[in-house]
């Protein structure tokens, strides 16, 4: 271990990544892990000898006896090469793809951080008899340089927020310990930049607007300006709006009184006083109708709201998050949302990356995904193949992360409707990910819109120029260009009303006068 590393400035993933490279040379084994502690599950932060997509798991306690060994233990603890307990990490060990780790070796040893459990730390050697005495008193003795290792991260990561965010040390005593973990998975530079921003906008109480592309997981970059902020402790509450009918809109945001409406035999509250010292997401805020934009605005210029039917108004001290997967400056010019709300609300934007954007963050979610439905399928292990990995790297990903969730879920039913042996090591191969690899599937929004520059090729059964009037002219060309988006979008509607640069509530009124809807 290199004292000087403790001494230098360097990125925490740097940092830990280089302490389990130094770790694996010193005691000359295959695989070396640093796993944290988050919600009775270990996540890898850092690895070396094992797939890339391993890094995406998330490896629930209670399931992997030997990781629960671990853990528990506040000693080196070593797995003779005859132990029976299944090894977490069979199929995922560079080499060894596919395939059970042969009669091995395997050590590791928790993790404290100022006398609290941090995480864990495991090692594992093909070589039987890798992890004698002598190897188990030195991991014993590099267990301090570990422990100081990912506290220099962690102290680092604080000093860097704290220092972006401008905030004094009086009021970053009770801000929420800087890493905190959402749900987000990820490295890429695209990604780290968005959470950088939620971050640092999250110390302040300033409304922020979520933009992104359906299937990105605005949600979750809400919740994390939620726990990144001062009301962390507070409530918060999630609104999706283009789930409110217009009748009962205003009484479910706004709340009522008793009598203000047929059926109101109660006085109620509604969701921003539910909100109260905390935070309100407002999901798909551009679906709001007209009639209840107006009053969100004053909700948001007076911090007050007015339950229906009654006189007076009632006080609130709620933050407003929102999000929306449609082009609001378009909709304000088009009429179909006010620009006073667009810009109350979007005080300070934040675009959340498409995943087609975030390269190899793909199999880090990829592999999330598989752990989650290995475990829920009480399955042995799941794992990609090299040719699955490489057609999920070149998928154009037009629903995002909720798309490949849904790909890796229907893999591994695949597989089991095939007859799979859930005791073994299952693989995934790029057959069973049934991926639409046309050229529309591959296209990133900025292609769609060049290609949208021009006029598209006249289809099967669409007459040329010198065959119909300009008014039928016109119709064709709208309806192939319609036609051409969606399937390039995946049938997906706000993806391809975003690409065609058009509202989603007009594109579905266009496409039912074409005869396409």
């Amino acid at each position: 271990m290199a004292l000087a590393d403790l001494t230098v400035s360097l990125p925490r993933a740097v940092r830990l990544q280089r302490l389990v490279g130094q770790l694996k040379a010193r005691f000359g084994c295959e695989a070396v892990v640093l796993l944290q502690e988050e919600d009775e599950a270990l996540r890898p932060v850092a690895a070396e000898g094992l797939s890339r997509e391993a890094l995406g798991r998330a490896f629930e306690v209670a399931q992997h006896p030997r990781l629960s060994t671990i853990l528990l233990s506040r000693e080196v603890v070593h797995f003779e090469h005859a132990s029976t307990l299944p090894d977490p990490y069979d199929g995922l060990v560079e080499g060894m793809a596919g395939h059970p780790l042969p009669v091995h070796d395997c050590m590791g040893a928790s993790v404290h951080i100022d006398g609290r459990r941090w995480g864990a730390l495991t090692l594992d050697a093909l070589q039987p008899g890798t992890f004698d005495d002598e190897a188990r008193e030195a991991l014993r003795a590099c267990l301090p340089w570990v422990g100081a290792a990912v506290r220099v991260s962690l102290l680092e990561q604080e000093v860097q927020v704290l220092r972006q965010a401008r905030v004094t040390a009086s009021g970053a005593s009770d801000a929420p310990m800087p890493g905190v973990r959402t749900g987000i998975i990820g490295h890429s530079a695209a990604l780290l930049r968005v959470l950088h921003e939620v971050d640092v906008v999250a110390q302040s109480d300033l409304p922020v607007l979520l933009m992104g592309e359906t299937g990105t997981g605005k949600e979750l970059f809400a919740q994390r300006v939620h726990e990144c902020s001062a009301r962390a402790k507070g409530p918060m509450v999630h609104v999706n709006c283009a789930a409110l009918p217009e009748s009962l809109a205003e009484s479910e945001l706004f709340g009522h009184v008793r009598g203000a409406f047929s059926g109101a035999t109660i006085d109620r509250a509604g969701r921003f006083e539910a909100a109260r010292g905390g935070t309100i997401f407002l999901d798909e805020v551009g679906e709001l109708p007209l009639s209840i934009q107006a009053k969100l605005l004053r909700t948001l210029q007076n911090g007050e709201v007015q339950r229906l039917g009654a006189d007076k108004p009632v006080k609130v001290d709620v933050r407003v998050v929102a999000a929306t997967n449609r082009a609001l400056k378009d909709a304000v010019s088009h009429g179909g949302f006010r620009a006073d709300l667009y810009h109350r609300l979007s005080v300070y934007p934040v675009h959340v990356p498409p995943l087609r954007e975030r390269g190899d963050d793909v199999l880090l979610l990829a592999g999330h995904f598989l752990e989650v439905n290995r475990a829920r399928l009480s399955m042995r292990s799941l794992r990609l193949d090299s040719g699955a990995e490489a057609a999920l790297l070149r998928y154009g990903w037009p629903g995002n992360v909720r798309e490949l969730e849904h790909v890796m879920g229907r893999a591994a039913l695949k597989l089991l409707s095939r007859g799979v042996n859930r005791r073994d090591i299952v693989t995934l191969t790029e057959d069973l990910l049934d991926l639409d690899e046309t050229p529309g599937a591959r296209l990133g929004q900025a292609d769609l819109v060049s290609a949208g520059d021009a006029a598209p090729s006249w289809g099967e059964g669409v007459a040329g120029p010198d065959m119909a009037g300009l008014r039928e002219q016109v119709t064709q060309f709208e309806r192939a260009l319609v036609r051409q988006s969606l399937q390039a979008a995946g049938g997906n509607w706000a993806e391809a009303a975003r690409w065609l640069g058009i509202d989603a509530s007009n594109l579905h009124k266009l496409a039912k006068r074409l005869g396409v809807k």
